[in-house]
């Protein structure tokens, strides 16, 4: 389908649609347009009543999918505003002609920095130092240097890249797991390429970088927290459902954790109140992408995937099954 000037456009990201200048951008392309003003992700049947009608859709987060593409047959252009793809069914969307556009790694450097912040909190003991405070206790934490820890990026696409260069800017060594060949890059950046066991044993602080696929769900279980290095830190501001929660709890209340760092969570808000509780513990709420700089990027992106959306089944990750 091509879009037209008078094609009907849902906005889903709730960043967007209360964004002034995406809001005046996108409208100056497309005057018919429905944004979505309620404040709340948009899912079941609430979803499917507010893109019924519309031809082409600006998605975030939610699930988009076979049953959604068969309750909105007017529905033939999905354009993705931020990272990842993994909520879009791209073999579903091209079974039913759903063209889709989307362009990777616009949020890769908000993204990075956050991760970097992360890094250096956990080792650094941020959080167990304002945990004490607040607690009445005053003690000088130790914790260690970047420049002299071993950080492990898995997932070594455009964020897990942002962030190894950043990494070695600072001269820190760094390890990079990935599927695909990054022989080149590593190269390049002076960043050592190896195995996913031979990384989850090596490094001072784990950074996850990965989409979430079935192959990827739970990727750090309880085994491989156990396999990290006593004192290590974990950092997830990728996609949640990549670690067993109820075991990193276990390894950060046994102090085989010194910290763990997470953005995004298996179910969102989290519900698990005595993880979000532990003093070694930092959680955001999935704010990675929002740096203003980040969402105007990210909502320019996605008008501009709104005329150029493709074949769907061009966007399948070696990631997934």
């Amino acid at each position: 389908m091509s879009v037209s000037r008078d094609t009907r456009i849902a906005v889903l990201s709730r960043s967007f649609s209360r964004h002034p200048v995406l809001r005046q951008e996108l409208g100056a392309l497309y005057p018919n347009v429905t944004f979505n003003d309620t404040g709340r992700t948009l899912g079941g049947g609430e979803l499917v009543e507010f893109l019924d009608g519309h031809e082409a859709a600006i998605v975030a987060l939610e699930a988009i999918g076979a049953p959604l593409f068969s309750a909105l047959p007017r529905l033939r252009v999905v354009s993705k505003y931020g990272v990842g793809l993994d909520n879009v069914d791209l073999k579903a969307a091209a079974a039913h002609g759903v063209q889709v556009g989307w362009t990777g790694g616009v949020n890769r450097r908000s993204v990075a920095e956050l991760a970097l912040c992360f890094i250096i909190a956990g080792l650094r003991g941020v959080t167990t130092s304002q945990a004490e405070i607040r607690a009445g206790v005053w003690r000088q934490y130790l914790g260690r240097q970047i420049s002299d820890a071993t950080i492990g990026i898995i997932g070594c696409g455009h964020v897990g890249k942002e962030l190894a260069r950043m990494l070695r800017a600072l001269g820190v060594r760094v390890l990079a797991h990935d599927i695909r060949d990054i022989g080149e890059f590593c190269h390049a950046q002076g960043v050592r390429k190896v195995g996913l066991d031979e990384l989850i044993a090596s490094a001072d602080v784990v950074s996850l970088h990965v989409p979430s696929t079935p192959e990827t769900a739970n990727m750090i279980d309880a085994g491989r927290l156990v396999a990290m290095r006593r004192g290590a830190v974990l950092v997830n501001t990728a996609r949640g459902g990549l670690v067993d929660e109820a075991a990193l709890k276990a390894a950060l209340k046994s102090g085989h954790l010194s910290a763990a760092c997470f953005d995004v969570f298996a179910s969102e808000p989290p519900a698990d109140t005595e993880l979000l509780g532990l003093p070694n513990f930092l959680a955001t709420a999935h704010i990675g992408g929002s740096a203003d700089e980040a969402v105007v990027a990210m909502g320019r992106a996605a008008i501009t995937g709104l005329a150029q959306a493709t074949d769907p089944t061009l966007f399948l990750s070696p990631w997934a099954p």
